[in-house]
């Protein structure tokens, strides 16, 4: 019988989870069916197989086969390093979650694999899932995410509470992984900055290297969600906190309100226009929610945000041309 290479790669797999010792290269040509015969071909073939676990990120373990003389390497892997922990979901929960995995897809990242590691529907019907024909079908896909090379890191040291390295403006950074966050087409990570003693937020595509999760163990808990819900871009940075006052036009004014959240203060004038007052700690994402407003809103203060705003609107314009 021909077996391929995917198929020779999960029964390797759970060969290696199903261990309770380490495995030699030979015990494992003779458990796992589509090795060739012993020689260079087969190792050839095993340390490929090899690699392949590693990039896929199992994590494969290498120590010594019990009772060898001379030693001899052998291979396992350990149902704690491979499967995720318990989150304590229930079947709706679980349910819930294979929905969203159907239908929103994470560039690069396979979802339904790590439902599996979650127990699946866990005893839930397929039926019983909104959007469901056919069991594990849902037709079309309603949102696609981009991918990062540091969301699988950052969120595995989220889950075993590590503290993660990574480069970040030409500096190494170590922190305390609290949360990611997708806010406009960008990952953001929240987190303890530990040499700078407090909360610092990262942009995930700013990061200059890979993402590493450390030995060190977090120490910090996270503070309670703010109560006006998921932060805003402008909350999401590492610059000094800076009050700024935007002017919105009357028929405006309710579209604000939902974007700036319950917390910010607003001083309605008698045109029934409002001044807010909204604290930022990143320029470039509140520069781009004040210029969606177009025409219908005017920022205020600091005047040289105002200053920078009306610069980019003049090279805008001659870049533009004369309008014919």
């Amino acid at each position: 019988m021909t077996v391929n290479k995917l198929e020779r790669l999960l029964n390797l797999t759970a060969v290696l989870l199903d261990t309770r010792r380490p495995l030699s290269a030979e015990e494992l040509r003779q458990k796992v069916d589509g090795y060739p015969p012993p020689g260079a071909a087969f190792h050839r073939t095993f340390e490929r197989d090899k690699d392949d676990l590693r990039v896929l990120g199992i994590p494969l373990r290498v120590e010594r086969v019990p009772a060898t003389d001379p030693p001899v390497d052998g291979y396992r892997i350990a149902a704690e390093d491979y499967y995720l922990p318990d989150p304590g979901l229930d079947p709706d929960e679980l349910a819930a979650l294979h929905l969203a995995s159907l239908t929103v897809r994470l560039e690069g990242l396979g979802d339904q694999e790590a439902l599996w590691k979650l127990g699946g529907l866990g005893g839930a019907e397929p039926s019983a899932v909104p959007g469901q024909g056919d069991p594990g079908v849902v037709k079309d896909v309603v949102a696609s995410l981009p991918g990062d090379p540091g969301l699988v890191p950052i969120f595995q040291a989220i889950s075993e509470r590590r503290t993660i390295r990574f480069p970040y403006r030409d500096e190494a950074r170590e922190v305390e992984p609290w949360r990611l966050d997708f806010h406009r087409g960008r990952w953001y990570l929240t987190g303890f900055d530990l040499a700078r003693e407090g909360e610092r937020n990262f942009r995930l595509d700013r990061i200059d290297g890979a993402v590493e999760p450390t030995d060190r163990k977090a120490e910090t808990r996270p503070p309670p969600p703010p109560a006006g819900g998921p932060r805003r871009p402008w909350e999401l940075g590492e610059e000094q906190p800076v009050t700024a006052r935007l002017l919105v036009d009357a028929e405006r004014v309710d579209a604000a309100r939902r974007e700036l959240g319950p917390d910010v203060v607003g001083d309605q004038q008698p045109d029934g226009s409002v001044i807010f007052t909204v604290p930022v700690v990143n320029h470039d994402a509140f520069r781009s929610f004040v210029l969606g407003f177009l025409h219908h809103a005017e920022l205020l203060e600091p005047s040289a945000w105002r200053a920078d705003i009306v610069r980019w609107l003049e090279a805008l314009a001659v870049a533009s041309g004369p309008v014919r």
